[in-house]
């Protein structure tokens, strides 16, 4: 599926499910990472992960531009429009879109594994400077496993 064909699934999702057009640009971004997709606040262009079309089915990509979709005629009504909305949640309850994006095969899941000298373990996505942390329930020095 090219940028021109996402257009179009993306104005006959708008049409069949919000009942209003959409009028701007959609497009594939392959910089995306951990997100579905997105919508672009200055210009309300939509952007979407080519994963969610690889990777999984049609109906995952457009319960991900329903998503977006809510967002954007939402904002364009001048209502609130953030994930912790209740508008939004109802309208995305309505259409039937995606709360959340799968996880794609990009998405980094490297965690670093401490264990302090009391046993504890703690789990960090960063790595830290093990002389300036301790543990936090026994402040004991930590060491790291992997």
């Amino acid at each position: 599926m090219d940028n021109r064909t996402l257009q179009t699934l993306v104005e006959e999702v708008s049409k069949d499910s919000f009942h209003r057009p959409f009028l701007h640009q959609a497009r594939f971004n392959n910089r995306l990472r951990t997100t579905g997709g997105r919508y672009l606040l200055s210009s309300h262009d939509l952007e979407f992960n080519p994963l969610m079309l690889t990777e999984f089915d049609l109906a995952n990509l457009i319960g991900v531009i329903k998503h977006e979709l809510v967002h954007y005629h939402l904002h364009l009504q001048g209502r609130p429009y953030q994930h912790k909305d209740q508008s939004f949640k109802r309208l995305l309850a309505d259409v039937g879109g995606l709360r959340y994006a799968p996880p794609t095969s990009r998405t980094s899941q490297q965690r670093w594994h401490y264990r302090c000298e009391r046993g504890h373990d703690i789990y960090r996505q960063r790595r830290i400077k093990l002389s300036r942390y301790r543990c936090g329930r026994c402040h004991a020095p930590l060491r790291l496993l992997n």
